[in-house]
């Protein structure tokens, strides 16, 4: 039986060779996008892979996951410019029925020389997914949320490896960054865990708010190891005013 995962990378590797066999992964009359600026359906699809097609593109996997109904991805784009992406599918019977991601232009590496995707690619520790799942949903809920900054120490390894452009690596930078404010606000705001993924030592976790005022999808991807998370790897996408949004599904 064909994976979640290898279906995954069947369809976005659609965008690269142009096989017409790719499409065959989506339930085209079930098929609900997420992405504000992509059409509803099949059709949307259809008319984003018609235009990457003409961008030579590239589409290059670094981690791929799977969590019962849903894969989700952590890859690289070259469409004329190089994007770092979360891709989150969730499957019916073998066919793709929803959609979400996350993209961001890549970035220069960050103050510790770490790129957005470099680092740990192992899944490791099948049998702890789910209390992976709930530390990181509750570091999230009470750290970067409830901004309880005094218990990172908790959730995080002293040493944590930073893979955010902007961050160096360890609690105190990240302290620092969440700390940081504009006009008043909070540099980066983190303000509702949409969704957990998770597989053994990565969980991916789907958040709403704000960087630089801005309102963003801010998705980040844990490694943990021991019970504390140890690595970090994030994307920030601007979600556009509800006039421009091509579906009605909203971004979450």
């Amino acid at each position: 039986m064909t994976s979640k995962k290898q279906l995954l990378m069947k369809l976005l590797k659609g965008i690269e060779t142009g096989d017409s066999e790719a499409a065959s992964v989506v339930n085209e009359s079930k098929y609900i996008q997420h992405n504000p600026r992509t059409g509803e359906g099949s059709p949307g699809l259809a008319e984003l892979f018609a235009r990457l097609a003409k961008t030579n593109p590239r589409v290059t996997f670094f981690r791929v996951f799977q969590d019962g109904d849903f894969a989700f991805a952590h890859n690289e784009y070259d469409f004329n410019g190089v994007e770092v992406a979360f891709e989150v599918f969730r499957f019916e019977d073998g066919k793709a029925v929803e959609h979400w991601d996350n993209i961001q232009e890549i970035q220069f590496p960050n103050p510790s020389g770490r790129t957005m995707l470099d680092g740990d690619t192992e899944i490791t520790d099948l049998d702890k997914t789910e209390s992976n799942r709930e530390l990181v949903r509750e570091f999230v809920q009470r750290v970067l949320i409830e901004r309880k900054f005094e218990l990172m120490a908790t959730y995080l390894a002293t040493d944590l490896i930073q893979h955010d452009p902007e961050i160096a690596d360890g609690i105190s930078s990240l302290r620092a960054a969440l700390d940081e404010e504009q006009d008043g606000a909070p540099r980066i705001d983190h303000q509702k865990l949409h969704r957990v993924l998770a597989e053994g030592n990565f969980a991916l976790c789907m958040i709403e708010g704000h960087r630089y005022g801005q309102h963003a999808g801010l998705f980040s991807l844990f490694r943990l190891a021991d019970g504390q998370i140890v690595e970090h790897w994030t994307t920030c996408t601007p979600i556009p005013p509800r006039h421009e949004w091509k579906n009605d599904n909203g971004k979450f």
